[in-house]
C-alpha cells in the first residue's frame, strides 16, 4: 500500500523507495525531489530545438495527489507550465482530472481536452517521469488545446499546421500520422 494513501498500491517512486543511489543523483533529479516533496509536483520543460516543437510534463501528482500526470505540446514551455500547474492546483483540490474530460478556464477563451496516453509513447518522452517513478504504468494525460477556430486535433475542421503542433499520443504510434512526433518515437 501507498504510505500515504492506503486505497492505492505503493508507490515505487523515488521518495517512497530507497533504491540505493540517492546520492548519485544528478541536479536535474534531486531538484525534481525537493520540488515534489515542496509543492507536490515539478513541471519538466523541454523547448523547442532543431528535433521537434517544445512540450513539458508534470512529475509526482500521481506521488503526491493519486491523479494522472499530465503532459502538453506545441507552446511555450513557460505557457504550459502554467497551464501544467493551473490544472495540478485542480487535481491537488481533489478534482482529479480523467481522460476525455474538458477543462474551462485554464486556456483563455476555450476549454482542453484530456486524452489518454498510450504506454508506448513514454520512453519517447517521460523519460524523468520513469527515472522517478522506477518504471510504468504511472498513467499521464496529454492536455490538447484547440486551435484559433476552436476546433481539436480530431476534428476535421482544424487548421493543419495547428494539427503537426500537437501529437496524439491517445493512438498506437503505427497509427500516428507521420511527422516530427513519430520521427522523435523512431529515433
Amino acid at each position: 500500500m501507498h504510505p500515504d494513501r492506503p486505497d492505492r498500491p505503493a508507490c515505487r517512486c523515488v521518495i517512497c523507495h530507497d533504491y540505493g543511489d540517492r546520492d548519485e543523483a544528478d541536479h536535474m533529479d534531486r531538484r525534481t525531489v525537493e520540488q515534489v516533496q515542496e509543492y507536490g509536483w515539478s513541471v519538466v520543460m523541454v523547448p523547442a530545438d532543431d528535433e521537434g516543437p517544445a512540450f513539458a510534463y508534470t512529475i509526482g501528482l500521481w506521488h503526491t495527489h493519486g491523479s494522472p500526470e499530465l503532459a502538453m505540446f506545441g507552446l511555450d514551455v513557460r505557457t504550459m507550465q502554467t497551464l501544467l500547474n493551473a490544472l495540478g492546483d485542480k487535481a491537488a483540490a481533489g478534482t482529479a482530472p480523467a481522460a476525455d474530460q474538458e477543462h474551462h478556464g485554464v486556456v483563455e477563451g476555450a476549454p482542453v481536452v484530456l486524452k489518454n496516453v498510450d504506454l508506448r509513447w513514454y520512453r519517447t518522452f517521460f523519460g524523468c517521469a520513469i527515472a522517478f517513478y522506477r518504471r510504468p504504468p504511472f498513467p499521464v494525460l496529454e492536455v490538447v488545446w484547440p486551435d484559433t477556430g476552436g476546433s481539436f486535433l480530431w476534428q476535421p475542421e482544424s487548421d493543419e499546421q495547428y494539427r503537426r503542433s500537437q501529437p496524439q499520443l491517445w493512438l498506437h504510434p503505427a497509427a500516428h500520422p507521420e511527422g516530427v512526433w513519430t520521427a522523435l518515437a523512431n529515433s
